[in-house]
């Protein structure tokens, strides 16, 4: 099933100004085009690949399609100090964000912890840049949201879950923070994807194939369906991120996703909880050194390696990056059509 994966080497410039590009000629204003950019290109530069340019010909899509508005300027108000909701008037989640988190930061660093909802927005790109912002602000901070389902609930065998993902930061003051961004399924359907693209199997236990089998088979797994990691404990988890992201957003769930949206492709609206926490305020102030005796402690351990280590090592390299061929030959031709 292993196959030769053609690539060609593009700078992160390169990547930014490629997805811009796109972007701006099927519909996104300026603002728009250059978050989504920074998203992007961001991904690549650390090896999220998942989230980079893969996910251009989606974004393209949703802009056909009519579905997504690419001009959306994002709403955003706050009904108590420290709930804030950002209504991104049917755009695209990055450029919301990049407005509206200053704002959740504000609040969080002011009165110790801060809860924000963004609605009427389509999320395509990974949760760890907003938790990051977060932490390099000194918070704690929380994200998660939903998706149309792909995921079988733990004993089922049919799709009820988005791979709903996660992502949780803290901060340290003299180091990078620790950073995690996961889906609750047992792989990252973006994963599976590329796994499919590229003919290279999966783990065991990622998900069941259309006869309702396991298979480690990608092609498999996407007419099929994925499984929650952990059985049980994966599978409450997800549905933990449901009720987050749906219930207390009052935006869909990931079923009622699947019942609005136009299957063009691209992204699913939906809503997006962000939480962000002071411990400076909760914990007092020698939080950060009480925390870096836990850091310390665990480092010793043989084999360890903190979330987020590798994206920060990988964002170090200055080099280019290497970008699917097929892939940039598709994103080129959609600049050029």
């Amino acid at each position: 099933m292993m196959s030769t994966i053609d690539t060609e080497t593009l700078t992160v410039e390169e990547i930014y100004d490629l997805a811009f590009n796109v972007l701006n000629k099927f519909g996104c204003n300026k603002e728009n085009a250059s978050a989504i950019s920074r998203t992007v290109a961001t991904a690549e530069r650390d090896g999220s690949l998942s989230h980079g340019l893969f996910r251009i010909p989606g974004y393209v899509a949703s802009l056909k399609s009519g579905k997504v508005n690419g001009n959306a300027e994002p709403n955003i108000t706050s009904s108590l100090p420290s709930v804030i909701t950002v209504d991104g008037n049917l755009g695209y989640a990055p450029y919301s964000l990049e407005k509206s988190l200053p704002v959740l930061s504000e609040a969080a660093l002011k009165h110790g912890i801060a809860v924000m909802r963004l609605i009427n927005s389509f999320h395509f790109a990974a949760l760890w840049p907003e938790t990051e912002y977060l932490a390099e602000r000194g918070l704690s901070g929380i994200a998660c949201t939903v998706y149309k389902p792909s995921v079988a609930p733990a004993g089922a065998t049919e799709p009820f879950f988005g791979t709903n993902p996660i992502s949780f930061a803290w901060p340290r003051k003299n180091s990078t923070p620790l950073v995690f961004d996961m889906a609750t399924s047992t792989l990252a359907m973006g994963d599976v994807q590329i796994a499919a693209r590229d003919g290279h199997p999966v783990p065991h236990g990622t998900g069941l194939g259309p006869d309702g089998k396991p298979s480690d088979d990608p092609k498999e797994i996407l007419k099929g369906v994925l499984l929650p990691f952990g059985g049980y404990k994966g599978s409450a988890i997800s549905m933990m991120i449901e009720l987050f992201s749906a219930g207390l957003t009052g935006d869909n769930f990931s079923f009622e996703a699947a019942k609005t949206d136009n299957n063009d492709g691209g992204p699913a609206k939906g809503g997006e909880l962000v939480l962000a926490i002071n411990p400076e305020l909760i914990a007092g102030p020698d939080w950060d050194t009480h925390s870096e005796g836990f850091f310390k402690e665990i480092k010793q351990l043989k084999g360890i390696r903190l979330p987020g280590e590798r994206r920060h090592r990988n964002r170090l390299d200055n080099s280019p990056r290497k970008i699917n061929k097929e892939l940039l030959e598709k994103i080129k031709g959609l600049s050029e059509s």
